[in-house]
């Protein structure tokens, strides 16, 4: 599979360089970025002190006729062991787009749920999405599905409209129906996870948010019950999860700040391959309960502006909807744009996490990102 998907990137980039484009087809572009990471961490006996290659990605978009926008991505990490990891396609969509109030898109993209969840892990602006939204938009699912970076598979409508006295939308809205799975994966137990959003733009660069998504995540295997019996077959686990978010960009200037709440059970444990005897295993994580919540915030601050930026981030979890095993980051770091396609970021964390069996450890992160 990894060899067909390899091949198949690289013929579609050779064909995008080289060949001559159908009329009906214009302005094919093949772009791509990469992350070269340095990170280290001190937690007591989980340390860690190493190069990473932490993602590349390469990607093919354009036009059909006038409507019609499609794009294919392609994501490669360094490591390659598991579903979780690569090569991996993550977008294969198309989308009509012949109205601004109602655009429809189609395949496999991002789940519409927070304003962070869509940005690019270059534009996102810290060395790595905040917790709440990598556990509840699916990155590394609280569920206990496979990592999707966010995405499903299904259908959505979205849109703008509203228009103020300048001509500028004042109300978004997307709203989708997805397997519920994740990336690359069927639907299991054929019900549809329904997911949305809105946000109003009352001033230029705000935005106000709300989010709700309910379906389910399944998966097929064997299972012990709370009396010990064991079963065996197709397995579903409600999901309920709402989100509120708030976002104002001004002057090179960024604040940016989410709450979300899940209810729902995740399964023990993740699924990484159909073959694998744990992904097969459907017993239920009890001891974190049915709730999770998190919050973050953020403030970006240009010393020259589109240039050299500082940052600083609260971001907090808890995966048992309680303080009991709660997760607190405190972030503070430095960005510096060499060009505009080449990124110099430096961050230290200080984190507190009541769940590990050392509390409180330290962890400093390089990053290189480029785009072409």
């Amino acid at each position: 599979m990894r060899k067909l998907l390899t091949t198949l990137m690289l013929a579609a980039m050779t064909m995008a360089a080289g060949a001559q484009t159908p009329k009906w087809i214009n302005n094919v572009k093949f772009t791509g970025y990469g992350m070269v990471q340095y990170q280290y961490v001190n937690q007591k006996d989980s340390s860690s002190n190493s190069f990473n290659l932490r993602l590349a990605r390469f990607s093919l978009d354009g036009r059909v006729l006038k409507d019609w926008y499609w794009k294919a991505q392609i994501q490669f990490n360094g490591n390659t062991s598991n579903l979780g990891s690569s090569p991996k396609v993550v977008d294969l969509f198309v989308e009509w787009q012949h109205f601004d109030w109602m655009r429809v898109k189609i395949g496999q993209f991002k789940n519409p749920f927070t304003f962070e969840n869509p940005m690019n892990p270059i534009d996102q602006g810290f060395m790595s999405y905040a917790q709440v939204v990598s556990q509840l938009a699916n990155f590394n699912g609280r569920d206990g599905s496979h990592s999707s970076n966010g995405r499903d598979i299904g259908i959505q409508l979205q849109g703008d409209f509203l228009k103020n006295s300048n001509g500028r939308n004042l109300i978004h809205y997307q709203v989708g129906v997805f397997n519920g799975q994740g990336i690359n994966v069927k639907d299991v137990d054929q019900q549809k996870n329904v997911i949305g959003g809105v946000w109003v733009m009352p001033v230029k660069g705000m935005r106000l948010g709300w989010f709700g998504w309910t379906g389910s995540y399944a998966r097929n295997g064997e299972w012990k019950d709370l009396n010990g019996d064991s079963h065996n077959g197709k397995r579903s686990l409600q999901q309920r999860r709402y989100a509120f978010s708030a976002e104002y960009l001004w002057n090179d200037w960024t604040f940016r700040t989410e709450y979300a709440h899940q209810t729902g059970y995740g399964f023990k444990n993740r699924y990484q391959d159909s073959d694998d005897e744990k992904s097969n295993n459907a017993d239920i994580n009890y001891a974190n309960g049915d709730k999770a919540q998190g919050v973050y915030a953020l403030v970006i601050a240009p010393i020259i502006k589109n240039k050299f930026h500082a940052k600083a981030r609260y971001d907090m979890y808890q995966p048992s909807g309680d303080a009991s095993k709660q997760k607190t980051n405190y972030e503070f770091g430095l960005d510096y744009m060499f060009t505009k396609n080449i990124v110099l970021s430096g961050e230290y964390c200080y984190t507190h996490d009541r769940s590990a069996l050392d509390h409180d450890y330290n962890t400093l992160d390089f990053e290189v990102s480029y785009r072409f």
